[in-house]
């Protein structure tokens, strides 16, 4: 299960809330778009954050955005340090934003995870010990260090999500090296643990809440318990009720939600007996919808992934293809699909490069970084 901890460490929908700012008019129409118009319509943006380190695995990670186009995520420096940046709606950066209580040593720094609309940050510190904690970055420029009751967060913490409301929902690691997720209200005050339903202990088992896409406005968290064996998807109502879901699909052995948006709707991502990933839609009502990207491998550890899915169902993420190269894809709610790589991805076999969406918003904007040949990773963004 120590690959459910890399997730949180590197937080990746490789592995994965939208305020309404735009009229409806003119999301409906950026849907309603045919494939092959979708695709010569979109403009692809690349940046990076200043300060980002050009070597391998280094580089610039966004890993949210809002409705409003502001795009967190971090940078890796020449050093192997993460810093965090705040690239607003008009392209300007601001770099670094180094939470209290980081590290400056290799592995350690400052991971951003989520922004609201009205610019309240969550994200996470980790000191050059490798423990972590969990932080709010406020629209102006001060640092909350969210401390969770004794004996709760022993190791570390990550506050994964934010809404325009302020609740925040993370997860924690206690001092026997279980996972658990938690819910922080408006006021500061602390709901933990949160565990889904089969989540066993030990060995980083557990509870996990998506990073930036697991919670929607209303307070529903979407996540997936762990045992040593598989890992179930799960629902919180904002009453506390938790109802626990495992994909309905053939060959179906473990089930990873990685968003919930405003209508109730998760996606995610389920694995099959052969290790192969596919993507899946849950209903607020229970049914399911699977579906591949075309183009995706059918190879253990290939398939499809999913990053998160918008106001009006949209779903981006990126799917694997027989040769281990990442692509993005952008899937309508009626089932289209597009599919796109960035320019400059690397797309040489087995290297893990390629094109890798983190998440899209009401308007449809599709963000996320791309791997080169060299392995540095860069930002983009994808207008429609």
């Amino acid at each position: 299960m120590t690959n459910h901890i890399a997730f949180y460490q590197f937080c990746s929908a490789v592995g994965r809330k939208a305020a309404l700012t735009l009229c409806l008019a003119l999301c409906m129409l950026g849907l309603g778009l045919s494939a092959t118009a979708e695709e010569h319509k979109a403009t692809i943006i690349t940046f990076d954050a200043p300060g980002a380190g050009t070597g391998t695995g280094q580089g610039t990670v966004p890993y949210y955005i809002n409705g409003a186009g502001a795009i967190t995520g971090w940078y890796v420096d020449a050093s192997g340090v993460n810093h965090g940046f705040l690239r607003a709606p008009d392209g300007k950066i601001t770099a670094p934003i180094d939470a209290p209580l980081a590290g400056n040593e290799s592995g350690a720094g400052t991971t951003l995870y989520s922004v609201n609309r009205f610019g309240a940050i969550v994200g996470s510190s980790t000191a050059n010990d490798q423990t972590c904690q969990s932080f709010l970055l406020a629209p102006n420029g001060t640092f909350t260090i969210i401390y969770l009751p004794l004996p709760l967060a022993s190791q570390c913490s990550w506050a994964d999500n934010i809404n325009d409301a302020g609740t925040i929902a993370g997860a924690y690691i206690d001092e026997n090296s279980t996972v658990h997720g938690y819910l922080r209200a408006p006021n500061g005050t602390i709901t933990a643990p949160i565990d889904g339903p089969g989540a066993s202990t030990g060995d980083y088992n557990g509870t996990y809440i998506p990073t930036g896409y697991g919670l929607n406005p209303w307070g529903e968290i979407t996540g997936f318990a762990c045992n040593t064996i598989t890992c179930q998807g799960f629902v919180r109502a904002p009453d506390g009720v938790i109802t626990g879901f495992d994909v309905q699909a053939p060959g179906a052995a473990g089930t990873e939600p990685l968003s919930i948006n405003p209508a109730g709707e998760v996606a995610g991502y389920y694995v099959d007996t052969s290790g192969v990933n596919h993507g899946f839609l849950r209903s607020p009502y229970g049914r399911f919808t699977t579906f591949d990207a075309r183009g995706a491998g059918n190879g253990s550890g290939q398939g499809t992934g999913v990053s998160s899915n918008n106001a009006w169902g949209a779903i981006t993420g990126g799917y694997t293809d027989a040769d281990g190269v990442s692509h993005g894809y952008l899937r309508t709610p009626d089932g289209r699909f597009t599919t796109f790589d960035v320019p400059g991805a690397g797309d040489v076999p087995g290297q893990g490069e390629g094109t890798v969406p983190t998440g899209n918003n009401s308007v449809g904007a599709i963000m996320g970084f791309y791997v080169d040949v060299n392995l540095v990773n860069h930002g983009f963004l994808r207008i429609p």
